[in-house]
């Protein structure tokens, strides 16, 4: 059994900008500065890259599961120009408010619910990878990440990006480990120097 550390990353707000709605198409998908080097850096120092994002614009029919994993495959053509890329995504089409009949039976995998981090590891499991939660990070701009995070056992960092809930989680009492600016604050201030002790 291989042991790995794992970045689980929010999207929106933390790796592309949040454009206020659903991203539905490629030229909504902008990257936030830096956060495509921060990737790379991340993965050259042995961390797994996995995105966990809600996507409940599908619910909504505002987007499609199709347009869903178009704009996957370009983030991931967007990060093989800095030779890096990531290795799993999940997503959670449903929404408590948009009740639909084929989604519905994804509702408790939305964040903060852990199920999508869970279903990670578990999947990684099968091919014989051990997910190490005490050296693996979740990162996100919402307090909902943070609070998933929490409850997958991994440490937090909220970033100021996109939606930048920190005072939120402060009035929630639901702390993240680390605080940084974006993405690539979060991975050469904090986690590198977290993985090097």
């Amino acid at each position: 059994m291989e042991f790995a550390k794992v970045l689980f990353l929010d999207r929106d707000g933390t790796i592309n900008r949040d454009i206020g709605s659903y991203v539905s198409s490629r030229e909504e998908l902008i990257l936030i500065d830096r956060a495509d080097e921060a990737i790379a850096i991340a993965r050259d120092a042995g961390f797994r890259i996995v995105l966990i994002t809600n996507q409940a614009g599908i619910a909504r029919g505002i987007v499609t599961p199709r347009d869903v994993e178009d704009v996957n495959d370009y983030l991931n053509e967007l990060l093989a120009a800095r030779q890096t890329s990531y290795d799993r995504c999940y997503y959670c089409p449903a929404h408590p408010n948009y009740p639909h009949p084929e989604y519905d039976r994804f509702i408790d995998h939305r964040k903060p619910s852990p199920r999508m981090v869970e279903q990670a590891i578990a999947d990684m499991r099968e091919e014989g990878i051990e997910v190490d939660r005490g050296a693996s990070f979740f990162i996100g701009d919402k307090l909902i990440d943070v609070e998933c995070g929490q409850r997958a056992g991994l440490k937090t960092i909220l970033v100021r990006t996109g939606h930048n809930e920190e005072s939120l989680c402060e009035q929630h009492q639901i702390f993240p480990d680390h605080v940084a600016d974006d993405l690539y604050q979060a991975v050469t201030g904090y986690i590198l120097g977290q993985a090097s002790r």
